[in-house]
């Protein structure tokens, strides 16, 4: 499995990170199965947030850990703070809403280690924006989980560039990420500056929903089963090596519940698609040439 740094000063991951946002729907047994191949495959990267099956996936995820000494220095955790909605576990919330106050972060932190079980993060990203964030107080938070070594780096996930700057220039650090949807279905980072924005800064992007969830596209699909053929890949495969081409160096996050679609994920590093196929397909997704 191939690795890189997610910035020239952000932490190593696997090029393909693991995303937990649905093992809430499985059985113990197979988050830990889940968490094992990951790892058998050289996925050692994993993608988290507080609210992730109800609040209940990180507590899922560490019992893991509980249960396996050492396997936490076999991986790096990613999770995400920020957003709050009604629930029975969170009674005091009456009104979906996002929260990204000093406090809010602190405490979104201390809750995801425990949940965890463990005394770091890798990663935190800000899971959505909030229209009432002020940077100089997340900027703040920030730095003092820094200086406490409680998150060693940072990064933001569904941000506008305008806003990823913007937080930027508040920070003594880099931003490591902004965790994007981007899939054969999704093309906007593409020319919404999304992606130019990451590459100005030398961050990479993870992609959420890379293999668009799953559905079918609403185009005639047989130009692209046919390319995936020639590479002798899969659809899915050829989907992962399309965006990963990309000079930004695009790291997917695999939301599966089915080790065996981890595997067949990891495989997909391996194809190389040569320039002109790599228009061919974007031309058969946008339904026209590139102008």
């Amino acid at each position: 499995m191939e690795r890189r740094k997610l910035h020239e000063q952000g932490p190593e991951c696997s090029r393909i990170i693991a995303g937990a946002w649905r093992w809430h729907t499985v059985s113990p047994e197979q988050v830990d199965r889940l968490v094992h191949t990951a790892l058998d495959q050289g996925i050692t990267t994993f993608d988290h947030a507080d609210i992730y099956g109800d609040h209940t996936n990180e507590g899922r995820f560490g019992n893991v850990l509980r249960k396996n000494a050492g396997l936490r220095e076999k991986m790096q955790l990613i999770t995400k703070c920020g957003i709050k909605f009604p629930s029975g576990r969170r009674p005091e919330t009456r009104v979906k809403h996002y929260d990204t106050t000093r406090e809010h972060i602190r405490w979104s932190v201390e809750n995801s280690l425990a949940e965890l079980s463990t005394d770091h993060l890798d990663v935190l990203l800000i899971h959505r924006p909030d229209p009432l964030m002020h940077p100089g107080e997340v900027a703040e938070v920030f730095a003092a989980l820094r200086q406490e070594g409680k998150v060693l780096h940072f990064g933001v996930s569904n941000f506008t560039p305008s806003q990823f700057r913007m937080l930027q220039r508040w920070l003594p650090f880099p931003l490591v990420t902004n965790q994007i949807e981007f899939s054969f279905s999704h093309l906007e980072p593409l020319f919404n500056g999304d992606l130019d924005t990451l590459l100005e800064f030398k961050a990479s992007p993870m992609a959420w929903s890379p293999l668009s969830g799953g559905k079918p596209l609403p185009i005639d699909e047989r130009e692209i089963f046919q390319l995936a053929a020639r590479y002798n890949a899969t659809y899915s495969q050829l989907a992962l090596a399309w965006m990963m081409a990309h000079p930004s160096g695009v790291f997917p996050i695999i939301g599966t519940t089915k080790p065996e679609r981890m595997e067949e994920a990891a495989r997909s590093l391996s194809i190389k698609l040569n320039r002109q196929d790599w228009f061919a397909l974007l031309k058969e997704l946008m339904g026209k040439e590139v102008p």
